[in-house]
C-alpha cells in the first residue's frame, strides 16, 4: 500500500509541474483534464504526507526514549506523546485505506426514488406519503431539488405509488441506503378499537443514468399519450400531456404526468426508463458475482425489511445495523443523517474488511 501511495504522490508532483507549463494556457481542455486528475489525488496526497510526518515524529520520539540519559519526567512525557502519535498514525492509515478503495461511479449522481404502498391497505398509502415527505424534507435540508415525475394519490392523501427525482451533490450516495422495505407500526386513524396495525411501503433508489450509459433503440419503445388524472388544474386534466413509455424487450413501463408540457413529461419518463434499465444491468452483473456480493447494498435484494417505525414506542430501528433511535417525529421531519451515517460507516467497514489480504 505504501508503494502505491508513493506512486500517487509522484504523479501528483508531476501534474503540478505539467500544469505550471506556460504552453498549456493555449490548451484549455488539456489543462482542465490535468487539473481534475490532480484534484482527485489531492486528499490522498495530503493524508499520505500527514502519515509520513507522523511516522517521522514517532522515530524521533523513539530515539528520545532510547536515550539512557533521558530524565524520568521527560521519559514519561515522551511515552504519552508516543501513544498519541501511534493512535494518530493508525487513524490516518485507516483513512488512507478507505481512500484507496475503488470509487462507486454512481456516487455523484442524482437519484430517482420510487415509493410504493405495500401491505396494509389505505394505511400503507398514508405511510408512503409520510416517507415521501420525509425524503423531501431531508432534500430541503441538503438544499437539493425534488421533482415529482409520477404519482397515484388516494382520496385520503396517501400514495399508492410516487416516483420523484432528487437533484443535488451526493444525492444518490446518501439516499441509496434507503432502498428496501420500510415497516410502520401504529394505530390507524380509521381504527376505532385502538388496535396497532403493521403496514409496509417499498422504496427503490436508482442512480440517474446518462444517455451515454444506456443505449435505447427507439424501435424498442411504445409511447402512449393520455390525459393526466387527479389534481393539477384544468389544462393538465383536459389536455393530452401525460406520457407512458413501454420498453418492449423488458416490459418496463414508465409514466410521467406531472408537467403541463408533453415534451417535459416524455423527457422525465425517459430519465426514469434509463435509470431502471441501468439499475437492471447493474443488478444482473452483481448476480453473476458471488453470493457474498449479492448480500451487499445495490444487489437487488429489496424484499427484506430494513427499518421499522414504531409510533407507540416513539422509536425507529434500522435492522441492518441494529440501530434504534427515538424522537420519531424529528426523523420523519427529515433528520436522517444519524441513520444514514451509521449505514455508511457500516458499509465502509465491510469494504475495508474485504480489501484486507
Amino acid at each position: 500500500m505504501l508503494d502505491r501511495l508513493e506512486s500517487i504522490e509522484r504523479r501528483y508532483k508531476e501534474l503540478s509541474q505539467l500544469i505550471a507549463q506556460p504552453e498549456l494556457s493555449t490548451d484549455p481542455a488539456r489543462l482542465q483534464s490535468l487539473a481534475q486528475e490532480q484534484a482527485s489525488l489531492e486528499d490522498i496526497v495530503v493524508k499520505y504526507r500527514q502519515y509520513k510526518a507522523t511516522s517521522k515524529m514517532i522515530q524521533e520520539t523513539q530515539a528520545m526514549l532510547d536515550d539512557d540519559g533521558l530524565e524520568p519526567d521527560m521519559a514519561l512525557l515522551a511515552k504519552e506523546e508516543m501513544n498519541d502519535l501511534k493512535q494518530r498514525q493508525d487513524s490516518i492509515l485507516q483513512e488512507l485505506r478507505l481512500s484507496l478503495l475503488p470509487k462507486d461511479s454512481n456516487e455523484a449522481k442524482d437519484a430517482i426514488i420510487e415509493i410504493r404502498a405495500g401491505a396494509g391497505g389505505e394505511e400503507a398509502t398514508l405511510f408512503a406519503a409520510e416517507l415521501f415527505r420525509m425524503y423531501s424534507r431531508y432534500a430541503q435540508n441538503k438544499r437539493w431539488q425534488v421533482e415529482i415525475i409520477d404519482c397515484n394519490q388516494t382520496d385520503i392523501g396517501g400514495f399508492r405509488e410516487i416516483v420523484f427525482e432528487v437533484k443535488g451533490k451526493g444525492a444518490f450516495s446518501r439516499l441509496k441506503y434507503e432502498r428496501g422495505v420500510h415497516r410502520v407500526q401504529r394505530v390507524p386513524i380509521t381504527e376505532a378499537s385502538g388496535r396497532i396495525h403493521t403496514s409496509t411501503a417499498t422504496v427503490a433508489v436508482l442512480p440517474e443514468a446518462e444517455e451515454i450509459e444506456v443505449s435505447i433503440n427507439p424501435d424498442d419503445l411504445k409511447v402512449d399519450f393520455f390525459r393526466s388524472r387527479g389534481a393539477g388544474g384544468q389544462n393538465v386534466n383536459k389536455v393530452t400531456t401525460a406520457v407512458r413509455i413501454t420498453h418492449l424487450p423488458t416490459g418496463i413501463v414508465t409514466t410521467c404526468q406531472d408537467e403541463r408540457s408533453q415534451l417535459r413529461n416524455r423527457t422525465k419518463a425517459m430519465a426514469v426508463l434509463r435509470a431502471r434499465l441501468f439499475d437492471r444491468e447493474q443488478r444482473r452483473q452483481l448476480e453473476e458475482m458471488t453470493e457474498k456480493r449479492r448480500s451487499q447494498i445495490g444487489s437487488g435484494e429489496r424484499a427484506e425489511k430494513i427499518r421499522t417505525y414504531n409510533f407507540p414506542q416513539d422509536r425507529i430501528t434500522d435492522h441492518r445495523v441494529n440501530l434504534t433511535l427515538h424522537n420519531l417525529p424529528r426523523i420523519l421531519d427529515g433528520e436522517l443523517d444519524e441513520l444514514i451515517e451509521a449505514l455508511a460507516t457500516s458499509e465502509r467497514a465491510k469494504r475495508l474488511q474485504e480489501s484486507q489480504p
